[in-house]
């Protein structure tokens, strides 16, 4: 399972302090996810990584990083929309959607030559790429969001109960008998995950005003590297496998 919230490049405008700090959160719980994922895939210790509480673990990572991306995408937009004319705004967002979609692609490569007993198939960067193009059309809409949210959420969970002979849309959650994939965050359930984020971040930041503005952050100095984490979770997810692998591998080969 990877998770990452890139809706929005850092570093670019003034940063929302509480956004950042629950991405970090995510991150670092990401990172532990994949360290025990790591050491069960390397058989250094052997554990159930998408079962029991590891699961469920798991699962909130997820829909933390995705509620984020809905939340990010509505700051995002109302920032834009005050320089950007529609034509100018769907392109941005397309444009933004297809460079996720397309890492994603490229990890999709990397993990058909290594490890090498399976792949990602669609995975998070993926589903926030497609995401983030289809919810554009909702950007403004906080209810319809929120009832289009629920009901893929619904949908999502009733699909994922069965198997079908559908390879060609596992993208959206039809999943074949036997179907295997290292990452999978399919759209039905988890673009209404990014949907229900939509309708939080049109909730919380109506215009555009940081909720907790009025925080000193600079008195809680351990929030500092955490919102560090949270600004480049990108570069994060993109490098924090191989240098898992480089420090557990040794390990891995003594035993």
């Amino acid at each position: 399972m990877t998770t990452v919230d890139p809706s929005e490049k850092s570093g670019s405008h003034e940063r929302y302090w509480e956004i950042d700090l629950l991405r970090g959160t995510a991150v670092l719980m990401m990172i532990a996810f994949h360290f025990v994922f790591d050491l069960n895939f390397l058989r250094i210790y052997k554990v159930q990584v998408y079962s029991g509480w590891l699961g469920v673990f798991a699962y909130i990572i997820g829909t933390m990083f995705l509620l984020l991306v809905g939340v990010s995408l509505t700051v995002s937009y109302r920032r834009a929309k005050e320089h950007l004319d529609s034509t100018q705004l769907g392109w941005k967002y397309s444009k933004r959607g297809l460079e996720i979609f397309g890492l994603g692609i490229v990890i999709t490569a990397v993990t058909l030559v290594y490890p090498g007993n399976g792949f990602v198939v669609f995975g998070i960067l993926h589903c926030i790429g497609l995401s983030i193009i289809i919810s554009y059309f909702l950007l403004p809409y906080k209810w319809l969001s929120l009832a289009i949210g629920a009901i893929i959420v619904a949908l999502g969970i009733i699909v994922v109960q069965q198997t079908y002979s559908l390879p060609w849309i596992v993208w959206l959650g039809f999943a074949p008998h036997g179907f295997y994939s290292i990452d999978y965050f399919p759209i039905l359930p988890w673009l209404g995950v990014v949907l229900i984020g939509i309708f939080i971040g049109n909730m919380v930041y109506p215009d555009r005003v940081q909720v907790l503005r009025k925080v000193n952050t600079d008195r809680v100095p351990l929030t500092r590297p955490i919102r560090y984490l949270g600004q480049h979770s990108l570069v994060i997810y993109l490098l924090h496998q191989p240098i898992l692998f480089a420090i557990l591998y040794p390990l891995a080969t003594s035993i």
